[in-house]
């Protein structure tokens, strides 16, 4: 992406699906929360998969180094360090 001058949108992910019951437990463990996750059934469950097509960027020989557990918690480790709000 170092190299990218196109103008189209190019996603970038691992290109695996994630529920996001997966998520929530991802972010809960990156940022240390003991507590249960409640979940409202009475709303719409939305997107049924939450995965992005990586077929373009992996086409341009581009891999993911980070899985998605690693990668919401280094940018939640990075928001500690750099967020003025997140300093107190």
């Amino acid at each position: 992406m170092e190299k990218y001058d196109g103008r189209e949108i190019v996603n970038v992910g691992v290109g695996e699906d994630s529920t996001i019951a997966e998520l929530a437990e991802n972010v809960k463990k990156a940022v240390g929360f003991l507590g249960g996750i409640r979940w409202d059934r009475s709303q719409p469950d939305g997107t049924p998969r939450k995965l992005l097509d990586v077929t373009k960027i992996r086409g341009m020989g581009w891999r993911p180094k980070v899985t998605t557990e690693d990668g919401i918690a280094s940018t939640y480790d990075w928001f500690l360090k750099n967020a003025p709000e997140a300093k107190g």
